[in-house]
């Protein structure tokens, strides 16, 4: 299954506050999660999967103004 990260964890590799990985997942815009019990995790490759159609996204963006 690979690693499991926290939501300190996802935020702190994506560097950006907790509370926004909090209202990506709120809003359903951010990397795949899931619960176990009570705690909120990511799978390490989801979050790598998210980041890469993030830049994706952004670089098509940038390609479509200029």
């Amino acid at each position: 299954m690979g690693r499991l990260l926290t939501v300190p964890e996802v935020a702190q590799m994506l560097r950006t506050p907790e509370g926004t990985v909090r209202y990506w997942r709120h809003l359903g815009q951010g990397p795949a999660s899931f619960k176990i019990g009570r705690r909120v995790v990511f799978k390490e490759e989801d979050v790598l999967t998210w980041l890469d159609s993030q830049a994706r996204a952004d670089a098509h963006r940038r390609r479509v103004v200029a």
